[in-house]
């Protein structure tokens, strides 16, 4: 039972260490509307290879005003933790015109 507590912690202090983080960049004055297009980034070996990028430009589709958010979310960390970091990690871009 001390042991199985014992790994509890260490379980859920690594759990502490993960963190979701969201990066938002305005292009011309930013989102005029609510039209949203999101799409995930994958990589490989700790987010070092890329196997899908996302285009911004092209997922603007010509706009001249819009907002990029880029964000490593929950959904993100669970796909983490199942397959691990070292082998595949993800991250969502979404683009607001």
């Amino acid at each position: 039972m001390k042991k199985f507590v014992a790994w509890l912690i260490i379980a859920s202090f690594c759990l502490m260490l993960v963190g979701c983080y969201t990066n938002i960049h305005q292009v011309g004055n930013g989102a005029q509307g609510t039209n949203k297009v999101s799409k995930k980034e994958w990589y490989v070996l700790f987010g070092l290879v890329p196997i899908i990028e996302a285009d911004s430009n092209q997922m603007a589709a010509g706009a001249t005003d819009y907002t990029i958010k880029t964000q490593h979310d929950v959904v993100d960390v669970i796909i983490m933790l199942l397959i691990g970091n070292a082998i595949i990690s993800s991250r969502t871009v979404s683009v607001t015109k």
